[in-house]
C-alpha cells in the first residue's frame, strides 16, 4: 500500500485558509468525508477533537497532523490542506501551521495502513520535501511530490533491513524508543528527527518506534550494551527492564520531535540518570522527569490547566461585582458585592463560574490517569468534595466541605480506581465491550468515588479546621506578625488548605465587625495578590530566566495578582517549587506585615486591587503590595537559574 493510494484527489485542498484551529479541523474533517472514509463524520470529528485535547498534535514548522483511531472510520484515509498563511494550531514552536495532513485511521486489527502513516510521519520531518508540498500548485502535482519522495523512502528503508539481516553490528552510539498513545505520527516522526540529527553531529542512533503495528527496528541486546546511552521519547509506558545500569532519559515524544539536539547531548555529556539494574521493569514517561513524581506533575498539571480558566474568569468577575457596590454601596455590611442589581449579577456570574473550580481539577486529573472514563468519576467526587457531604449528613449532622485538598485527593483517588476498573473488566466478555464505558465505568467509578468521598470528607475538613484554630488561637494582640503568617500563608499552596484556611479565618474575623479583623482581612488580601505578581513581574523584567511560553502566559499574571487570583502563580510553583514558593512566601509576608503595620482596613473579603478605593489608608496598602511583590520578584529573579531551552 501507498500513500497515495490513502491520499486520494478530493482530499486535497491547495491554497485553503482558516481563522483558527477548529475552523481548520472541520474543514479536514469535511474533506476525508469526501473521500467516503467514515461512516459518521460527527462520530470521528469528535475523536479528532479528543486527540488534540490529550496534545496538540501540532509539531513546530508549519506542519499539524491531527489523527483519530475510531470504529467511525471504514477505511484508512488522508486528506491534506496547505494554508499559506498558515493558522494558530497550539504547535510548541508558537508559529503557525501551513501544511495539515489528517489521518483516519479505523479502530480494527488490521494495521497495514499504519506503516503507510508511519512511512508519510517521517518524510514530513524533511524540509525540501514539505517545501515542495507547499509550493505545489495543482494536486496532481502535490501527489506526484509525495510519490517520488515515499519511492526514494523505500529504498531507505530496504538498506537498513538489509544491513540489520547481514547480522553485522552497526555499533550505535545512542539508543531511543519513540511512542505516543495512538502511535501513528509522532512515533515515527521523533524517530525520524533524532536519527537525523544524530547523523549531522557525526554519531549513529537507532530508533525503536512502539507505534500501533507493533514494535519496529527493535534494539538488541548487544547494541543496548555498546551503546553509552537511551532516550526515550514517549508518553506511555515503556518497559525499561532490558537498560539497567545504562544512561537512561525519559521525556515526552513531542521533545523527541522539537528537541533532539538537547536530547543526544544529555546522553553524550553523561547528563541522564543511571537506570538501576533492579528498577522496575516498566516506567511511565511522558513528561521532562522520571518515575512516579514525574507523573504525578503530569496528572496534577492536567487538572490545573483546566481549573484556571474558571478561576480567572469566575475571579474576576466577583472581583468587578466588589468594585461596583465600592463605588455604590460602600456601605452595604454583609451584602457587599451584590447590594445593588448589577453587581449581584457580576457576582452570581462569578460566583458559579469560580464554583467549578475544585469539580474541574478533580475530573482532569482523573482524566490524565484513566484517560476520558475517569472525567466524570473525577467530577463527580470533586463536587462531592466541595459540598462536603459524608455519613453523619445522611442524618441530619452538617456537611464539612473537604476544600481543595479533598478535590486534589478525589481527582487521584477516582483516576486510580478507574485506571483499576479498566483492568478488572478486560476479564469480561467481548461482547461487553460496548457497555464498559457507557455503564460499567460510570456506574461503578461514580458509586465507588462516592463511598470514598463521604467517608474522607471529615478528615480533610479537620485539617482544615485545625489549621483555622491554629490562627484563632494567636488572638489580634500582634496584629503585625499576625498580618505577617496569613500573608505568607497565602503563598504557601496558593489556592489550597494553607491559603484556605488563611482566607477563613481572614472572612471570620471580619465577620466579627471590628477594626481588628478588617486589618487581618486586608492583610489576607494582600498576600494572595503577590504570588501571581511575583511571577509577572520576573518574566516581564528578567526574560533570561523563563522560556518564552512562561514569558507570554506570565502577563496574565497582572490581571490575576491584581484581581486576588493567587492561583495564577499554580503553575509556576509546581514547575519549580524550590524557587518560586519560598520567594513568594517572604514577599506575601512582607506585604501581609506591612498592611498591618500602617492600619489598612478591608470591609471586602474579595476583589483585590479593584477595592482598593474602600480601604482605610489606600496609598501604603498600595505601598505594601508594591513592596512585597517586587522583594519577592527580586529573590526569585536572581535565585532562579537563567533557563537553557
Amino acid at each position: 500500500m501507498r500513500i497515495t493510494d490513502l491520499l486520494k484527489p478530493e482530499g486535497i485542498k491547495l491554497g485553503g485558509s482558516a481563522t483558527d484551529k477548529m475552523d481548520a479541523i472541520n474543514q479536514m474533517v469535511d474533506l476525508m468525508a469526501k473521500e467516503g472514509n467514515v461512516t459518521d463524520k460527527e462520530k470521528y470529528k469528535a475523536a479528532v477533537i479528543a486527540r488534540e485535547q490529550e496534545s496538540t498534535t501540532g509539531i513546530g514548522d508549519g506542519i499539524a497532523i491531527p489523527h483519530a483511531k475510531t470504529d467511525a472510520v471504514k477505511a484508512p484515509g488522508l486528506a491534506a490542506m496547505t494554508l499559506p498563511n498558515g493558522v494558530d494550531y497550539e504547535a510548541p514552536d508558537g508559529e503557525p501551521s501551513n501544511i495539515i495532513f489528517l489521518i483516519a485511521a479505523p479502530n480494527t486489527k488490521e494495521n497495514v495502513h499504519l506503516e503507510v502513516l508511519s512511512r508519510l510521519s517521517m518524510l514530513l520531518m524533511d524540509d525540501d520535501f514539505t517545501d515542495s508540498l507547499r509550493n505545489a500548485k495543482t494536486v496532481e502535482e502535490f501527489r506526484a511530490i509525495v510519490d517520488k519522495a515515499e519511492n526514494e523512502k523505500l529504498a531507505e528503508e530496504d538498506a537498513k533491513e538489509a544491513a540489520a539481516a547481514s547480522g553485522v553490528s552497526q555499533g550505535y552510539d545512542i539508543l531511543a524508543i519513540t511512542a505516543c498513545p495512538t502511535g501513528i505520527a509522532h512515533t515515527y516522526m521523533a524517530a525520524e528527527a533524532l536519527e537525523k540529527k544524530a547523523a549531522e553531529m557525526g554519531l549513529k542512533l537507532k530508533a525503536e518506534t512502539q507505534g500501533s503495528v507493533g514494535a519496529k527496528n527493535v534494539l538488541t541486546a548487544e547494541e543496548i550494551a555498546n551503546a553509552k546511552g537511551i532516550i526515550i521519547a514517549a508518553d506511555k509506558t515503556i518497559d525499561l527492564a532490558r537498560f539497567g545500569g545504562k544512561q537512561v532519559y525519559q521525556t515526552s515524544v513531542s521533545a523527541g520531535i522539537n528537541k533532539p539536539e538537547e536530547l543526544i547531548n544529555k546522553i553524550i555529556n553523561n547528563e541522564a540518570p543511571i537506570l538501576d539494574g533492579s528498577a522496575p521493569a516498566a516506567s511511565a514517561s511522558g513528561g521532562e522527569g522520571q518515575g512516579a513524581g514525574a507523573s504525578f506533575y503530569k496528572y496534577l498539571m492536567n487538572g490545573v490547566s483546566h481549573m484556571l480558566p474558571f478561576v480567572v474568569g469566575g475571579g474576576i468577575l466577583i472581583a468587578i461585582a466588589f468594585l461596583i457596590d465600592g463605588f455604590l454601596a460602600p456601605n452595604s455590611g454583609a451584602d457587599f458585592g451584590s447590594a445593588t442589581p448589577a453587581a449581584h449579577f457580576f457576582k452570581q456570574v462569578g460566583g458559579d463560574a469560580f464554583g467549578f473550580m475544585l469539580p474541574i481539577l478533580a475530573g482532569y486529573i482523573a482524566m490524565a490517569i484513566a484517560d476520558r472514563p475517569g472525567l466524570a468519576v473525577g467530577f463527580v467526587g470533586g463536587t462531592l468534595a466541595n459540598a462536603g457531604y459524608n455519613w453523619g449528613w445522611l442524618n441530619g449532622g452538617a456537611a464539612v466541605g473537604g476544600g481543595f485538598l479533598g478535590a486534589l485527593f478525589a481527582g487521584f483517588a477516582a483516576g486510580f480506581f478507574v485506571k483499576w476498573l479498566e483492568g478488572a473488566c478486560d476479564k469480561l466478555p467481548d461482547s461487553l465491550e460496548g457497555i464498559k464505558p457507557v455503564l460499567l465505568y460510570p456506574l461503578i467509578g461514580i458509586l465507588a468515588i462516592g463511598v470514598i468521598m463521604f467517608t474522607v470528607n471529615p478528615i480533610f475538613a479537620m485539617i482544615n479546621t485545625a489549621m483555622t484554630n491554629v490562627l484563632n488561637g494567636m488572638g489580634t494582640s500582634n496584629l503585625v506578625l499576625l498580618g505577617a503568617i496569613v500573608g505568607g500563608m497565602m503563598s504557601i499552596d496558593m489556592g489550597g488548605p494553607f491559603n484556605k484556611a488563611a482566607y477563613v479565618f481572614g472572612t471570620a474575623m471580619l465577620a466579627e465587625g471590628t477594626d481588628a479583623g478588617k486589618i487581618i482581612m486586608a492583610s489576607v488580601m494582600v498576600g494572595g495578590m503577590v504570588p501571581p505578581l511575583v511571577i509577572a513581574l520576573s518574566t516581564t523584567f528578567f526574560k533570561n530566566k523563563w522560556s518564552e511560553a512562561d514569558k507570554k502566559a506570565g502577563l496574565v499574571n497582572y490581571i490575576m495578582g491584581l484581581s486576588f487570583i493567587s492561583e495564577g502563580a499554580i503553575p509556576y510553583a509546581a514547575a519549580d517549587p524550590a524557587h518560586v514558593i519560598p520567594s513568594c512566601i517572604i514577599g506575601s509576608a512582607i506585604a501581609g506585615a506591612i498592611s498591618a503595620m500602617f492600619g489598612c482596613a478591608s470591609p471586602a473579603p474579595h476583589g483585590g486591587f479593584w477595592v482598593i478605593a474602600i480601604i482605610t489608608n489606600p496609598v501604603m496598602y498600595f505601598v505594601a503590595l508594591a513592596v512585597g511583590s517586587i522583594v519577592g520578584c527580586l529573590i526569585l529573579s536572581f535565585w532562579k537559574k537563567p533557563y537553557e531551552g
